[in-house]
């Protein structure tokens, strides 16, 4: 089965479900009012789906895996983060542990990812 759009990419929507769990978390105080923290984490989980998408437009493995690799570290970014604001009180331990499961499992769904596409006989609609 050929996917046409990232839209349909477990990745992609396991990044996104992460955005999303994100933005709701960031929304209480006192983690609201800390706005380098709040905004840094948002930006770094929704990068994880943003380069996943943009790297799947690029049409060609090399460079989709160029931002898979991206979309990997903004996921450490935010996994790091994520034990910032369980530091600060801004998140509790159950919240943290939601958090782990899911940029953990994302990590290793993106890892393999990679390693699919350098193996992968096909490169991209660039190299039909």
């Amino acid at each position: 089965m050929t996917i046409s759009r990232f839209e349909d990419l477990e990745i992609w929507q396991d990044a996104r479900s992460l955005c999303k769990t994100i933005k709701t978390l960031t929304c209480k105080t006192p983690f609201f009012n800390d706005f380098k923290l709040r905004d840094q984490i948002r930006s770094s989980s929704g990068s994880i789906m943003d380069n996943i998408a943009e790297g799947f437009e690029r049409d060609g493995n090399k460079e989709f895996i160029q931002f898979l690799t991206i979309a990997k570290g903004s996921n450490g970014e935010t996994r790091s983060q994520s034990y910032r604001a369980f530091d600060y009180d801004y998140i509790t331990q159950k919240e943290l542990d939601n958090l782990l499961e899911q940029t953990e499992a994302l990590g290793k769904k993106i890892g393999n990812f990679i390693k699919y596409l350098k193996n992968s006989e096909l490169k991209g609609k660039k190299f039909k």
